[in-house]
């Protein structure tokens, strides 16, 4: 049994009825069992990913980056330890992806025993750097002070921001946002996954829109409709504020975009895309 916490007072009790693996990373406790949704993922007690869930999740990710961005060549991913995102990447077109995460067992333990991502074969393969998927166990922040390479995608994906201190919050801070922009091409994305929507677990998510606001001349939202975060997509320029059908303009691009993106996501669409792109009404009175 896992005991998830969502916030003051609030907790999840997931049933585990077969522990796969339960380690102490250098960095956190991980933990991949059998649930009611599937073999999932657990780290420091909180739900990363499930079997079940996990594409819903990664297409709420990725997509509304890969429709926003003026290119789609060259894609950087610090954290998201499965490796869905980078293939989902490969699959709408980019040549070049650099997967960043700090912990290596962690991604060694998710390839081997998670039925999605990365396989172990597969991550061998990224890890000498022999195909589209180059993975690198480094820090993110540091990856990014030395880095000369430029991305059309900048894509952060870890665990929730925390009250208390984490080695992982500098990576939401606006500093690093700030590395992130400076790393874009031309039209370039940068996504965080940011929080979570509902107003009894809202607070990273608030923090993370006012963030982005300050770094970004454009922020697009897009919190997932069927599942529980909300993500937040920074753009360098700045975007007319509607198209002449009274559309956001970026969600006008997204829909344009859907119709030729080399990808087919599974979990999204159209309506989806017109539906999921405004910010909650306390979100986006929080500036």
């Amino acid at each position: 049994m896992i005991v998830e916490p969502l916030g003051p007072g609030l907790t999840r009790t997931w049933d585990v009825t077969e522990v796969l693996v339960d380690a102490n990373t250098e960095f956190q406790h991980l933990v991949i069992g059998r649930t009611a949704q599937g073999v999932s993922l657990f780290c420091d007690d909180d739900r990363q990913s499930t079997e079940f869930s996990q594409l819903t999740y990664h297409e709420a990710l990725l997509v509304p980056a890969l429709l926003l961005a003026k290119t789609l060549d060259r894609v950087l991913v610090v954290g998201s330890s499965e490796g869905v995102v980078s293939q989902i990447s490969v699959a709408a077109g980019a040549s070049v992806v650099d997967h960043v995460d700090i912990d290596q067992q962690a991604v060694e333990l998710c390839a081997e025993h998670l039925p999605y991502g990365y396989t172990s074969d597969e991550l061998a393969q990224a890890v000498k750097h022999e195909g589209p998927v180059r993975v690198h166990y480094t820090d993110g922040w540091q990856y990014l002070a030395d880095t000369q390479e430029r991305y059309d995608v900048v894509l952060v994906d870890l665990p929730d921001e925390r009250p208390e201190f984490a080695q992982h919050n500098r990576l939401y801070e606006e500093e690093f946002l700030t590395r992130c922009r400076s790393v874009l091409t031309d039209g370039g994305v940068v996504v965080c996954q940011a929080g979570c929507q509902t107003m009894w677990r809202n607070e990273t998510l608030i923090r993370s829109w006012r963030r982005f606001n300050e770094v970004f001349g454009t922020t697009v939202y897009y919190g997932s409709d069927e599942h529980e975060w909300a993500f937040l997509f920074g753009l360098a320029e700045t975007e007319p504020d509607t198209d002449p059908a009274g559309l956001s303009a970026t969600t006008a691009r997204m829909l344009r975009r859907l119709e030729t993106l080399p990808y087919r996501p599974e979990t999204i669409d159209a309506d989806a895309l017109r539906g999921n792109t405004i910010p909650p009404y306390t979100v986006r009175k929080s500036r």
